[in-house]
């Protein structure tokens, strides 16, 4: 079974989540910004419900969702950025009440299946000619990638995906060659 990886370059992941908004396609734009944005496993992204991360009592985005992780059973509290409550602020004005289900399926007011999480966003990965094994599970990893690049500690980046431990997380990163290399020239010690 081939692995998924991390989307790499910033520039790309703004393009695949600008691929959906470009087309006016607002919860696939919203479903790949919160992917990368909360790091949280599709299962976990499509069980959100509007409850969850809108307030209806003062008509805001919450600043953060406590989630219940389907794969570990462990609640962990989610803090939405600046993008993510963007992204369900421009949402919650596409649909006329939210309620119910964040990324639904128009037709039947159930969320969307992973399958078709998984399709929408390989067909904008495809669409874009995105190179590696892109897939719903790159959006957690990008968001993984990206935060150890800038400098926050593996271990912090552990408790965050609720890894069992360091090594886990060290091969999620995805760690390339290219990552290494940047290292080694990065460090210049002689005066």
């Amino acid at each position: 079974m081939a692995v998924t990886e991390p989307i790499r370059n910033k520039h790309q992941i703004r393009e695949l989540a600008n691929f959906y908004l470009q087309r006016g396609q607002i919860r696939n734009y919203c479903l790949i910004i919160l992917g990368v944005h909360t790091a949280l496993r599709i299962s976990d992204l499509l069980r959100l419900r509007w409850e969850d991360v809108y307030d209806f009592k003062y008509h805001r985005i919450r600043n953060s969702v406590a989630v219940t992780e389907q794969k570990t059973g462990k609640t962990k509290i989610v803090t939405l950025n600046k993008k993510a409550v963007q992204a369900l602020s421009l949402y919650a004005t596409q649909v006329s009440v939210p309620r119910g289900f964040l990324m639904v399926n128009i037709r039947t007011k159930k969320a969307i299946s992973r399958i078709q999480a998984y399709r929408i966003i390989r067909s904008a990965a495809e669409a874009l000619h995105l190179q590696g094994r892109v897939s719903c599970h790159s959006l957690r990893k990008s968001f993984g990638y990206h935060a150890w690049k800038a400098g926050v500690s593996p271990a912090v980046i552990m408790e965050i995906f609720n890894h069992s431990s360091l090594a886990v997380t060290r091969r999620y990163l995805g760690v390339s060659q290219d990552d290494k290399d940047e290292v080694y020239l990065l460090l210049n010690f002689s005066s």
